[in-house]
């Protein structure tokens, strides 16, 4: 579906860009002739995936807490003195825990909040003051999660993810006049090093809860991110796309901890 070239001399920012699904996405921009940018708080693995991704194109990398506003400053001085401008931002960049609602504790709480909700504001909006706004010309894509029936077993990231599901919505017709496209993809249980942080009890039998039985990739959510970013979505913004096998329209997300 993609030609080759299709993101020729155009300047990618993937934030959570050295690992699972931000690395597939950085990859997949590179393959079809972007220069990428991936941002993470730790430089040594950041540092390491930045270079296996040079063999795919031209890939830099910037140390970046999205939480902290001038680690985010940082970030946009780079890219303004290397390339001069940002034409797509993916937020990718998160992190949550499962715990039920009466388990999580005040710092939890607030550092889920912080990093999904509060750092993809700080992200976006900076980039697109610092960039988008003044070129009259951006792509946005937030990536967030399943939280289609709430979020049982996570409300923390539930509640952050929907905020961002939110903004979206807010931003695309804010931005609209600005020629500044602005979408969210909501995965499912995919298959990434983000579900090494879940006990294997959790994760036990998990695919038997989704229409498709299977686990999602990687790669799928990177497609469905090049499509959105690409002129072939040239009239789409504002929308939260599902990619999770009909697992947010049939069973259960989690198993409840008791």
């Amino acid at each position: 579906m993609f030609k080759e070239g299709l993101f020729k001399d155009q300047i990618v920012l993937v934030t959570g860009g050295r690992s699972g699904i931000g690395y597939d996405i950085a990859k997949g921009f590179l393959q079809y002739g972007a220069v990428v940018f991936i941002a993470s708080r730790k430089e040594e693995p950041l540092a390491e995936a930045c270079k296996q991704l040079q063999e795919f194109g031209e890939c830099h990398y910037v140390v970046c807490d999205i939480r902290n506003l001038d680690d985010i400053k940082n970030v946009a001085e780079k890219i303004r003195e290397t390339k001069g401008r940002l034409d797509i931002l993916i937020n990718n960049a998160g992190g949550q825990f499962p715990s039920t609602a009466d388990n999580i504790s005040v710092n939890g709480w607030n550092a889920v909040i912080n990093n999904n909700l509060n750092g993809t504001w700080y992200m976006t909006q900076t980039l697109a003051n610092t960039f988008f706004i003044p070129q009259e010309s951006g792509i946005i894509v937030n990536i967030i999660a399943n939280i289609y029936r709430g979020f049982p077993g996570m409300a923390h990231t539930g509640a952050a993810r929907a905020g961002v599901d939110n903004l979206t919505k807010t931003l695309a017709v804010e931005w609209a006049r600005k020629n500044i496209r602005i979408n969210a993809i909501a995965p499912g249980i995919i298959k990434s090093t983000g579900l090494d942080q879940y006990p294997p009890a959790l994760l036990q039998g998990i695919a038997d809860k989704i229409p498709m039985q299977r686990l999602g990739e990687t790669e799928e959510v990177a497609d469905l991110t090049l499509f959105l970013s690409s002129p072939m979505a040239g009239f789409i913004t504002g929308e939260t796309v599902y990619i999770d096998g009909g697992h947010r329209l049939w069973g259960d997300v989690f198993e409840l901890m008791q």
